[in-house]
């Protein structure tokens, strides 16, 4: 392995984890704070009157997703749908880009750098082989 092969893998890693890092964050708040999740919904995806449970078992699916992304699983499907689960987030906010000032606004930039990097992750699944079950 080169010294650039080594760094790649490191920084695929690195990507991985701490995208994983905040994916799960949001994933748990399902299940720690439900009505928060679900005025997240109702706010963002204009998806109304999601209950617990409901919030739980889309909690759950998402942590499985994760988990199976976080060890590099099928990873075609597995960062697709984190790509994908991200980008629906990211472009729902799109208001929030629009006045950046207003409120907490601002934080919602963070989210362009994270979906770089989980398009960077998907492009290069086939190189991403630290820690990797695949």
């Amino acid at each position: 392995m080169t010294d650039r092969d080594r760094k790649l893998q490191w920084s695929l890693l690195f990507l991985r984890l701490t995208v994983f890092l905040v994916v799960f964050m949001w994933t748990i708040d399902k299940f720690i704070n439900p009505k928060h999740a679900g005025k997240v919904y109702e706010k963002f995806y204009h998806i109304a009157g999601i209950e617990s449970v409901a919030m739980y078992a889309i909690g759950a699916i998402e942590i499985v997703i994760l988990l199976l992304f976080l060890v590099g699983y099928q990873k075609k499907y597995t960062y697709g749908a984190v790509l994908i689960l991200h980008a629906v987030s990211t472009f729902s906010s799109f208001k929030q880009y629009l006045a950046p000032f207003d409120g907490h606004n601002l934080l919602f930039f963070a989210a362009w750098p994270m979906l770089a990097a989980c398009f960077t992750l998907f492009l290069l699944r086939d190189q991403d082989k630290m820690l990797s079950v695949s």
